[in-house]
């Protein structure tokens, strides 16, 4: 989706990683899905050391660009002994086959991307 500023890995390895898991995808209808970081590794979530946001893009089929479909930010990360936890789900509404983008950013490590298809029942 981007340069090479942006980084991927496999989540089962990497912390930093978005995970998109599809939890529903029917046409015309919302499409419910459930983004995380750190489903396999956990990743620190300290004043020093957080996931800041995630964002969901969408690019149904034959469209140019992804579209921004959610941007979830994380506030919490350590004050007063208040954590985020690095989950959300979004729900959106799609007619078309497509690609699901996610990015996550780390306030250390930077961007870190993933991909799936998303194919409507």
């Amino acid at each position: 989706m981007l340069s090479n500023t942006v980084m991927s890995g496999d989540f089962k390895n990497e912390k930093h990683v978005p995970v998109i898991q599809v939890q529903k995808a029917v046409k015309g209808e919302e499409v419910k899905v459930k983004l995380s970081v750190g489903e396999e590794i956990g990743h620190p979530n300290t004043f020093e050391h957080h996931i800041a946001w995630f964002k969901l893009f969408y690019q149904p089929e034959g469209f140019p660009k992804p579209v921004e479909v959610s941007t979830v930010n994380f506030s919490a990360h350590g004050e007063g002994e208040i954590f985020t936890s690095y989950e959300a789900e979004v729900s959106f509404k799609a007619e078309k086959n497509g690609k699901l983008f996610a990015l996550s950013y780390c306030n250390i490590h930077g961007l870190w991307e993933s991909e799936v298809e998303l194919v409507l029942e």
